[in-house]
């Protein structure tokens, strides 16, 4: 197995700021795992740990449900069943190793007692009760760390925890299908289907990987929709919700079928509310906004309810207001090669007088999808936020 001591004294001879092609290998090996995991971690974030000796794998694994191992002692495990020693191996951890105990002891003890030469990490922990003290426990112990080895890929899987914890807000996406010149419905409402069937399972997979699935009563009243995913199985499925300020959702909605549903509402109509709660609603009042639901509120509220992601499934009313309470971080637009002329737009915003005015996204994806197009915009200054709250110190 060789000698630890002389591994660790190799490894602090790295320079800390070079990622050499191995280290870009192994870390997006971590990634891969971490992705596995992608729908039963939250609200902690989807974390992959990969050990590596002489360029194999002697310990693998990814983050369990809440109250579950993290990723790092799964990988302690995976080695000790192959019955592999790890001092002086090469730990690649997709998220800095935690300090503090929660429902599970300090990753970062396991990691130290595990006595690798060398830990490399893709991004910081934004939690406050991290925040660097893992990394800086692994290098009062002596290990080498390397930081900062596909940082925005890792951050990518896990935008919505570092939003939460460094803003205290989710990370919300706004998903619009519509023709090529921006409609979303004719003149009558017709809206089903203007994507074809590959652009719609799309939409399903974001729908399964957010905590929250959020639309307005103008959805509910005119498709009465179910907000599932129905595409694949899920380990759990995404907690519906709506927007109802004036509390019209109809108590035979499909929306409450299932399990709980949360309506946010500014109304105080009592009756209502012990109806609704007969039918798994969760009626949650919050404070007004020109007679409507402060979204704002509505976000820190659910951020509250340790929700990291939230994506939103509504019509031009709630889509625009959403974007004009700056509560969209990133747009998820699904074209078809279709022109449906005077018909409903894709979100409801005030006339502008000047360009400088309007709304800029930075396409940060392109992908054909069938005979539709998804197109992802991001709010560049969201992001350069969450890049510096998730930077390893």
């Amino acid at each position: 197995m060789g000698n630890p001591a002389a591994a660790r004294k190799r490894a602090r001879a790295y320079n800390p700021d070079v990622t050499t092609e191995a280290d870009l290998h192994w870390m997006r090996h971590a990634l891969a795992l971490a992705r596995t995991v992608i729908h039963t971690t939250a609200p902690n974030p989807r974390v992959g740990c990969v050990i590596v000796r002489d360029g194999r794998v002697i310990g693998e694994g990814a983050t369990q449900p809440p109250g579950g191992p993290h990723a790092e002692v799964c990988a302690l495990r995976d080695a000790a069943r192959r019955g592999e020693e790890t001092a002086g191996a090469t730990f690649y951890v997709t998220l800095e190793p935690c300090s503090h105990h929660g429902r599970t002891p300090p990753c970062a003890d396991a990691v130290v007692a595990a006595a690798p030469g060398r830990v490399v990490v893709a991004m910081g922990d934004p939690n406050p009760l991290v925040g660097g003290a893992g990394l800086a426990r692994l290098r009062d112990a002596g290990i080498a760390v390397t930081t900062g080895v596909c940082q925005e890929e890792a951050l990518a899987l896990n935008a919505g925890f570092a939003a939460r914890m460094s803003r205290g807000t989710p990370w919300t996406w706004l998903k619009l299908a519509a023709s090529l010149d921006g409609r979303s419905a004719l003149h009558n409402g017709m809206s089903q289907w203007i994507t074809g069937a590959e652009a719609r399972a799309d939409g399903h997979t974001w729908r399964a990987r957010a905590d929250v699935v959020l639309t307005g009563m103008g959805t509910v009243l005119k498709d009465d929709p179910q907000l599932t995913v129905r595409t694949f199985d899920l380990p759990r499925q995404p907690r519906r919700a709506v927007v109802d300020s004036q509390l019209r959702l109809p108590e035979t909605a499909r929306l409450l079928d299932g399990s709980e549903v949360w309506v946010f509402t500014v109304s105080d109509d009592q009756e209502k509310v012990e109806r609704l709660a007969r039918r798994n609603a969760r009626v949650i009042r919050l404070p007004a906004v020109a007679g409507r639901v402060d979204l704002a509120a509505m976000m820190r509220w659910m951020a509250g309810q340790q929700v990291n992601e939230v994506h939103v499934e509504a019509g031009a009313g709630l889509s625009g207001a959403l974007l004009a309470a700056d509560c969209v971080d990133e747009v998820l637009a699904y074209l078809a090669p279709v022109l449906l002329g005077d018909a409903a737009g894709m979100v409801g915003l005030p006339m502008l007088e000047n360009l400088k005015e309007a709304r800029r996204f930075v396409f940060v994806d392109v992908t054909r999808l069938g005979g539709d197009v998804r197109l992802r915009g991001r709010y560049v200054e969201r992001w350069q936020q969450l890049m510096g709250a998730a930077a390893a110190r």
